[in-house]
């Protein structure tokens, strides 16, 4: 179920409860175009309190207003203790994550083959 879908030209971030887990989707071009919505996204995200997993599989790129808002969440959802996994099987965001010297910061989630 979407709790939240917000779309732009290029890209969409999409929130969506899972079980007990929240995932938020990036979807196409993760730019400035989606500031508002990322941090809509963000709000939504961690009021919940459940785990939260970062799903970037549908990710074509992401600058680094995309980066900041990753960086941003994970590091509010730390604070709150609420653990951030990605899900990044074409490792769009693991690489810029990787340039940036921040792969560190966002475990992997496995990818459950069905």
């Amino acid at each position: 179920m979407d709790l939240i879908e917000h779309a732009a030209a290029a890209g969409t971030i999409r929130v969506q409860a899972q079980g007990a887990r929240t995932v938020i989707v990036l979807v196409g071009e993760i730019d400035a175009a989606l500031r508002d919505e990322a941090s809509a996204c963000m709000g939504l995200a961690l009021v919940t309190g459940d785990p939260v997993v970062i799903d970037s599989t549908q990710a074509t790129f992401i600058d680094s207003s995309g980066i900041a808002f990753v960086l941003q969440l994970h590091l509010a959802a730390s604070e709150a203790g609420i653990p951030v996994t990605l899900l990044d099987p074409n490792r769009v965001l693991r690489d810029v994550l990787d340039m940036v010297g921040l792969s560190g910061e966002l475990p992997a989630e496995p990818v459950t083959r069905v």
